[in-house]
């Protein structure tokens, strides 16, 4: 009876050492944080990926993911500066930071979480708005529309162990109502610069027109002013090329000669071949032979 007490004390003890053994160890997977908790109080926070240990029966494992999460948040109303109204819609990246504040003020809940980040992310977006004209956010650029939003809603929510990454507008659209008058506003806007850009480059054009008229009326003068002098200097050639030709008797009289000949071939030019001539002309004598 004894020996039969004593395998079974054996085997019990062997099965609780077991336990014990395998109650001890726990492994952590990348993207993940061991909380360890002794009678529910948090003693303390492992990330470090791999194989781990704690007390048996006295402390227990409390994971917690510490991966990247997306969270889309439901369209919502805002005002702008100017009183106008817009529809923002929102997504949000976000993740968990201080897992003992997470669990301290969350319970390590995503719900609450999530409720609690759609409310920073909602407020953000209504102050970001509401200093900013609705001209001025059409014309914003949306990384600094996601810079101003994110930093004002990580300041509401990092007492609860969580950081947003990023808090991204999908869209900024404004109602139904009110599409049709800002199309029509910013349709005259873009046909106001249109036009300023227009008469820019009309009045530009009328300028060159005028510079290169300008030009063409002093190269006309100067061509004027130069075939003025090549004329005079012809003339002045033709004169002198005149007296050269005259300042002879001998040369005059055959010039006169070659003159009266040139004469003579234009008046029998045609089919009338008669010419009257006086008999004492230079021509009639040619034509006896009195030369």
């Amino acid at each position: 009876m004894r020996k039969i007490f004593g395998k079974l004390l054996a085997v019990l003890l062997v099965v609780l050492a077991a336990g014990a053994f395998a109650g001890s160890v726990y492994t952590i997977p990348r993207m993940q944080y061991a909380a360890v908790r002794q009678f529910g109080r948090i003693v303390d926070i492992r990330s470090e990926a791999g194989l781990h240990f704690k007390i048996p029966f006295i402390q227990s494992i409390q994971r917690i993911s510490a991966a990247t999460k997306l969270y889309d948040i439901p369209a919502s109303d805002v005002i702008t500066k100017d009183k106008k109204s817009m529809i923002a819609d929102n997504y949000v990246l976000w993740r968990v930071t201080d897992p003992a504040s997470y669990i301290r003020t969350l319970d390590a809940s995503e719900t609450r979480a999530e409720e609690r980040i759609g409310a920073a992310v909602y407020n953000a977006v209504k102050n970001v708005i509401s200093s900013m004209t609705q001209d001025e956010i059409i014309e914003a650029r949306g990384d600094r529309l996601t810079q101003l939003i994110t930093e004002e809603a990580n300041s509401d929510i990092r007492t609860y162990g969580i950081e947003i990454i990023q808090s991204e507008v999908k869209s900024l659209d404004l109602p139904d109502d009110n599409k049709a008058s800002v199309y029509e506003r910013m349709i005259s806007e873009r046909q106001n610069i249109a036009a300023t850009y227009k008469a820019e480059g009309d009045a530009e054009a009328q300028l060159i027109r005028n510079q290169t008229d300008k030009e063409v009326r002093v190269l006309k003068a100067e061509a004027d002013k130069q075939a003025a002098i090549l004329e005079a200097e012809g003339e002045a050639e033709y004169m002198r090329i005149l007296q050269d030709a005259y300042n002879t008797q001998e040369k005059a009289d055959f010039y006169n000669f070659q003159r009266s000949l040139d004469a003579l071939k234009v008046s029998l030019a045609g089919d009338n071949k008669t010419i009257m001539l006086d008999k004492n002309s230079e021509l009639a004598r040619l034509l006896y032979g009195n030369y």
